[in-house]
């Protein structure tokens, strides 16, 4: 009969701590034959401040309690030398310089083991298990109080020797001989010289090498005393006002005009090595206490940078970004009323109380001093050039020195950029530049002349339209002052039945001296005016030249000549060709262009003959074309105002001179037929080339060409006579009366777009040096920007739009971007000296903050804190040292030095030496390892000593013969 047997029992397992024991060497046993890279695949974690350290770690049970056993182990890397002063060794490692090693401490609250007893029983049962696996993994236990961090530990070498680990904590009460390297010194030859005589006679060759770090004094350290603010109140007024008493570091930088920044470099630690060497005495390190850091064989420096560069403390910064967020609120807010006037008046109407209380209008005194801010003297003509970036335009907003960019960044920091404030602060804005229309007072920050630019807002187009429009009205006031006093001295004929109408009169005789003077764009010569068909503007009070001997009787009546063009003669007289003074054309902002298109478009094509040079293209083709390029041609009152001027300049005229000097691509020349005619007509005048020969294009040759009807219709006069093309009064109040019923999610759309705009150029202005990463990183912010504003632009936004979203998204790049700027700025200005440091400290910074930039939210593997170091050379010493200032009697700092090794008066914050003997062994049998490993000398004592005055850490091991 067969029995079944259900389980089995290993009675050489008799006990729990027999079982303990067990469980121990499974773990090691899996780890050890999982191997590092298994182990990786299987969830291994690496340490944050390491590159190359993971662990593991696996739950035991013995008698009712738990532990936690870690198994540290390390991924060597090709790059990696293995430095005693590694940078990334974890606290163990540098404590009893082990590699791979093992910690077991009990899952408790305090987390190390209370009882001596019970530690030595924990390290007993990991050193078994470690021997059964033939491992020589060392394993520490942690002991005592939680803040001594004291250990014990232990290693097994083989089968004679073993380590042993100690490490003890002193936080007071420091002896006076542990303060000094001498008695450190002698601390460690006690540990293995047992004689009861003075160590300091005896020679011990003892290695030696030490870690000294050094701190510069805060650099914000008065601000702190002061306790300045750097967010303003609305009681503050204008941000750019002076409230500080002390100079602040980014007082030269674009950006305090409009906030004082944080330094983000709040000062640099200085890490001074000394490598090994071999010191025999106590009187050589008493001489070591008294060297200089300078003398140091490796400078390592790393900044300590301000808390607010870090994600977690996001909106305590204030800043561009921090003010962005607060205007998309505005503009997400901006579809609760159709009128800005809505806005101001809404806390009398019912509404919820949160509301009511985040829409603070600042005091009128604020107003006042924000207005005169912007209309302020002599800033008419603005050099819109200055900060611009090449990747500027892209963005539809306004340049940043005009009259709205500077409104825009005001209203950022206006009421906390609320939408009742902006509300306010607009209508006032518009208040002030209606006073400037009707007293034709210049409108400043924008430029009376040239064109308007397309490329920017609606907004800033208008007022572009305005200050033109001003100055225009300017000038037909001084014109006509100046005509009344003319006419009171000759004034001329009217006939009653002039067909042009009463603005003009086409047979009115004037003399050369009676033309009115306007000002210029950019005035021609008649010898570049040959075929141009260009306008001039300035008209000439001085007798034309015509340089022909024989004058016809027409010459007297020729009026408004800019003088002759090049040889060009008239094809039905003897006459030279004159160019004629013609209007500017008038200027259009953007929706004007949008709705003469749409006129033209609906009159079909009525005008297709106007514009020869888009020949062949679609018809929405051709009218983008001639929207972009302010086609003059497109204009039929323009057409014929050309034309009026030129009958007037040269009164024998025909349509075909005109095309010739208009137009000269409709005027075929044949120079065959020329040669041939010239030898029949004896009529012709070989000096001056007189009759020209040729004739007009098929294009003007149609019947019923318009162009040839405008011709006919068009009277004969001068500019100076005509009505103008652009009318002042008309086109100033259409400005105004814009601004005035302006939509307020139109105007908040505009704002944000030129907030964006001007703030990158604010940005774009500081001074980094030669830093190539934040040079790439500007230009990039604008094409993010113009992707993302793009709905703004084209005002397709509506309530509760995803866009919004996309905008606040867009405010967490302009921050990575704002911060990564004060960092460059900072370094650069304390680095003037040494900017390979400058640009290597930001270069690491930069890879660290790469992952966070346009995120606003980390990964799980990214890096937590910058601890990133840089290699000081030889010739950069005095640059750091210099950092260092002499600290003075009123910062706290003691005044009686207990350490040596002083830099420029200051003690170390931190010092760490190591150090050690070793002894040759040799002749010994080992479980895992050939005894040849052995013939090399091994660190018998090793003592880790890191501290100040007052706080003393101790740690060490010691290799025991058992």
């Amino acid at each position: 009969m067969l029995m079944q047997v259900e389980h089995f029992d290993d009675f050489t397992l008799a006990s729990s701590w027999e079982r303990f024991i067990s469980e121990i060497e499974a773990v090691c046993r899996q780890w050890m034959a999982d191997g590092p890279k298994n182990l990786l695949e299987k969830g291994a974690v690496r340490l944050e401040f390491s590159k190359n350290l993971y662990k593991v770690k696996s739950e035991l049970k013995y008698a009712s309690k738990s532990y936690c056993m870690e198994y540290y182990f390390e991924i060597p890397h090709n790059e990696s030398k293995g430095s005693v002063w590694n940078f990334s060794l974890h606290e163990m490692q540098l404590c009893f310089g082990v590699k791979e090693f093992l910690v077991i401490a009990p899952q408790s609250a305090s987390g190390v083991v209370l009882d001596a007893p019970e530690a030595s029983k924990l390290l007993s049962a990991v050193a078994i298990a470690l021997s059964n696996c033939s491992s020589l993994l060392p394993v520490v236990v942690p002991v005592h109080d939680p803040s001594r961090k004291a250990y014990i530990g232990i290693q097994n070498m083989g089968t004679v020797f073993t380590r042993r680990f100690e490490a003890d904590h002193m936080g007071t009460q420091v002896p006076v001989q542990l303060m000094h390297l001498e008695g450190l010194y002698e601390l460690f030859i006690s540990k293995f010289a047992y004689s009861t005589l003075d160590l300091s006679v005896h020679l011990f060759k003892v290695h030696f090498t030490m870690k000294l770090t050094y701190r510069t004094l805060p650099y914000d350290e008065d601000d702190d005393v002061q306790g300045t603010d750097t967010e303003p109140t609305e009681s503050e007024g204008n941000p750019g006002d002076d409230t500080h008493n002390k100079a602040q570091w980014d007082d030269d930088c674009p950006w305090s005009e409009w906030y004082s920044a944080e330094d983000p470099i709040k000062g640099f630690e200085l890490i001074a090595i000394w490598s090994e060497k071999m010191v025999e005495s106590s009187l050589q390190m008493a001489e070591l206490e008294n060297d200089s850091p300078r003398e140091a064989d490796k400078w390592i420096i790393f900044p300590q940078l301000s808390q607010n560069l870090s994600d977690a403390s996001n909106g305590n910064q204030v800043g561009f970004a921090s003010q962005m967020h607060l205007l998309i609120d505005a503009l997400d807010m901006s579809f609760e009323a159709q009128f800005m006037e809505d806005f101001v008046s809404a806390v009398e109407n019912p509404g919820p109380d949160n509301l009511k209380a985040s829409r603070v209008i600042p005091p009128p005194s604020v107003v006042d001093r924000v207005l005169k801010e912007l209309f302020r003297e002599g800033m008419r003509d603005p050099n819109f050039a200055k900060g611009e970036h090449k990747n500027s335009r892209v963005v539809k907003g306004a340049p940043l020195e005009s009259l709205f960019a500077q409104f825009c960044l005001h209203s950022l920091w206006f009421g906390n950029c609320n939408i009742r404030a902006i509300a306010a602060l607009w209508i006032e804005f518009v208040r002030e530049v209606r006073w400037c229309w009707e007293e034709s007072q210049p409108l400043p920050k924008m430029p009376a002349n040239g064109s308007i630019d397309l490329s920017t807002c609606l907004i800033n187009q208008k007022l572009q339209m305005l200050a033109v429009c001003i100055e225009r009205k300017r000038e037909l006031n001084e014109d006509f002052e100046d005509c009344i006093g003319s006419m009171d001295q000759a004034s001329p004929r009217v006939k009653e039945d002039d067909p042009v109408g009463e603005e003009s009169d086409s047979s009115i005789m004037w003399t050369p001296g009676e033309d009115f003077d306007r000002k210029c764009d950019s005035p021609m010569t008649p010898e570049n005016l040959h075929g141009s068909g260009m306008t001039v503007s300035r008209f000439n009070n001085e007798p034309e030249d015509v340089g022909l001997a024989d004058l016809k009787a027409s010459d007297c009546i020729r009026r408004g000549s800019a003088g002759v063009v090049g040889s060009m003669m008239l094809l039905k007289s003897n006459q030279r060709m004159h160019t004629p003074l013609t209007q500017d054309a008038p200027l259009m902002t953007e929706d004007m262009h949008e709705e003469r298109l749409q006129a033209v478009e609906a009159f079909g094509n009525s005008f297709a003959n106007i514009s020869s040079e888009f020949t062949g293209l679609t018809e929405e083709a051709s009218s983008v074309i001639l929207l972009q390029n302010f086609s003059a041609q497109l204009e039929r009152d323009i057409l014929s105002s050309d034309m009026s001027a030129f009958k007037a300049a040269n009164p024998d005229a025909v349509f075909e001179d005109f095309i010739r000097w208009h137009s000269p691509k409709d005027w075929e020349d044949d120079d065959a037929q020329e040669n041939k005619s010239s030898e029949k007509l004896p009529i012709v005048d070989s000096d001056h080339g007189w009759p020209p020969q040729g004739q007009l294009s098929q294009r003007m040759s149609e019947h019923g060409n318009i162009w040839r009807n405008i011709w006919n219709d068009a009277p004969a006069l001068p500019a100076s006579e005509q009505k103008p093309l652009l009318d002042p009064n008309r086109e100033g109040e259409k400005v105004l009366h814009y601004l005035e019923t302006l939509r307020p999610h139109q105007l908040l759309e505009q704002m944000v777009c030129t907030a964006f705009r001007a703030s990158a150029d604010t940005l774009n202005q500081t001074s980094h040096g030669s830093l190539g990463q934040m040079a790439i990183k500007i230009g990039q912010i604008y094409v993010t920007m113009a992707s993302v504003l793009k709905p703004l632009q084209v005002d397709r936004l509506s309530a509760g739009s995803e866009i919004i979203e996309d905008l606040r998204r867009l405010c967490v790049v302009l921050e990575h971007v704002e911060k990564l700027l004060t960092v460059a700025a900072s370094l650069h200005r304390k680095f003037l000296q040494a900017p390979r440091l400058s640009e290597a400290i930001f270069s690491d910074y930069y890879n660290f903050n790469l992952p966070r930039m346009g995120t606003g939210s980390l990964g799980e593997s990214t890096e937590m804190t910058f601890n990133k170091k840089q290699q000081v050379r030889i010739h950069e010493r005095p640059v750091v040292s210099n950092m260092f200032t002499h600290p003075t009697a009123n910062q706290s700092w003691r005044k009686v030095l207990s350490m040596g090794n002083l830099l420029n008066g200051h003690e170390p914050i931190f010092r760490e030496i190591i150090f050690s003997i070793r002894d040759r062994v040799s002749g010994n049998h080992y479980a895992a390892y050939p005894s040849r490993v052995y013939q090399e000398e091994i660190e018998t004592y090793r003592m880790y000593i890191c501290g100040t005055s007052n706080d003393l850490r101790v740690a060490l091991s010691v290799v025991s013969c058992d």
